[in-house]
């Protein structure tokens, strides 16, 4: 397929396949800094979603007629593409999903907790997002197992070398995220999976927010589990998935019951459905699936290599931009980051400053970004955190510090 980039990156031609970049917040034009909550959606994705309800509307997996196997086959070749796109083993180990959440609880009420025992370990970071600690706090609580975490430094890296002390011993499973909403670290999950395997551990990876900013595969990583959201990937809200290795998914118990998931009934015994469709219980959210597929066919588009160059220049052009105010503290500066900023401001809270901003048409997300742990190890309450991705543009992140000057003087 044709790129639709050249080089040099040519954010403003891309821009006009998103028609939320156009409108305008508070008499301004929109400058989006939220891509780390959520990406806005192309074109193609939401023409995708209305020519479903427009002439395909049907339920899927069920019906005989031509318009319930046109669904389904249009669905199923979804779950073709995304397996292709992080270069899955197979189709059938893409698991359908609302989201990474539904998919990390899938795996720790499903896999893990029916492993577990007292005394066991689920090893977690301490940059990780709620829906990657509680779920597994849930399976913990149930079994009598415990939770252990990697610490994180000042910089805002994970700790390695106390990696091999914390696998000492019988743990089960490592979840960890590949990069960080809040602090934009991207880990060195190939390492940390490779040190879990040479303890028996599995290892499930939180790509929410690594798969919209880095191609990836599954095989070179060698994770047993992945999780992603579509619309952190330019695709609907209510849509990711889950991937598992083929034969783990063969021993995970359903996580949730009802139609399409069963083999067999009674009111004595159930029998399941193979894999991946034992885990999708229900009327799926059909329109959004086919959006999915739709953000993958753009980001197939994509030069990859020029996203890259180009939203690590917008990076280096935001910290800069933020290291020239007087009171700002960036909270993490890793090494390997995504392009994520979060930082504090003396003397403003960060939920004035986003309202503030929010004037001046610009949108940022500010608290604890769902990472609370995280605020207590680096002592501040909340950040303010800009998040870009490739539709962003030099002249927005000009126009941040053009804002943000402002609003100093404001606060006075």
């Amino acid at each position: 397929m044709t790129s639709v980039l050249a080089q040099p990156f040519q954010a403003r031609s891309i821009r006009e396949s998103f028609p939320a970049l156009s409108v305008q917040v508070n008499g301004k034009p929109l400058i989006y800094f939220d891509n780390a909550a959520t990406t806005q959606k192309p074109l193609q994705v939401i023409d995708r979603m209305n020519r479903y309800y427009r002439e395909e509307n049907a339920n899927v997996h069920r019906g005989i007629h031509t318009l319930s196997q046109v669904a389904t086959d249009r669905y199923e070749a979804v779950r073709k593409q995304i397996s292709s796109f992080i270069g899955a083993e197979s189709d059938e180990s893409v698991v359908f999903t609302s989201g990474a959440t539904e998919g990390i609880n899938l795996v720790a009420h499903g896999f893990l907790q029916p492993r577990l025992k007292a005394g066991d370990v689920i090893l977690l970071s301490g940059m990780e997002h709620h829906s990657n600690i509680v779920p597994w706090q849930l399976a913990a609580e149930r079994t009598g197992a415990t939770i252990r975490v990697i610490p994180v430094t000042d910089r805002g890296e994970l700790d390695l070398e106390s990696l091999p002390q914390l696998l000492n011993g019988p743990v089960k499973l490592v979840s960890v995220v590949h990069m960080s909403n809040t602090l934009g670290t991207v880990n060195p999950v190939k390492e940390i999976i490779r040190l879990a395997h040479q303890v028996g551990a599995a290892v499930l990876v939180d790509a929410a927010q690594s798969l919209p900013h880095f191609r990836l595969n599954v095989q070179t990583l060698g994770c047993d589990f992945l999780v992603a959201s579509g619309h952190k990937v330019f695709g609907p809200t209510g849509t990711g998935f889950l991937y598992g290795k083929p034969e783990l998914l063969k021993e995970t118990q359903p996580f949730h019951g009802g139609g399409n998931m069963i083999r067999t009934v009674t009111f004595e015994k159930t029998t399941w459905n193979d894999p991946p469709f034992r885990f999708e219980a229900g009327t799926p959210n059909i329109a959004g699936g086919l959006g999915l597929g739709a953000a993958i066919e753009f980001m197939e588009t994509l030069d990859w290599q020029a996203v890259h160059e180009y939203e690590q220049s917008l990076l280096r052009q935001t910290t800069a931009v933020l290291r020239d105010f007087p009171g700002v503290r960036i909270i993490g500066e890793a090494a390997e980051k995504g392009p994520v900023v979060s930082f504090v401001m003396e003397g403003a809270h960060a939920s004035d400053l986003g309202t503030l901003l929010d004037q001046e048409g610009i949108a940022i997300r500010t608290g604890h970004h769902c990472t609370q742990p995280l605020m207590k190890r680096f002592g501040v309450p909340a950040t303010a955190r800009v998040s870009l991705t490739f539709y962003n543009t030099p002249e927005e992140v000009d126009q941040l510090g053009r804002s943000l000057r402002k609003v100093s003087e404001l606060m006075g």
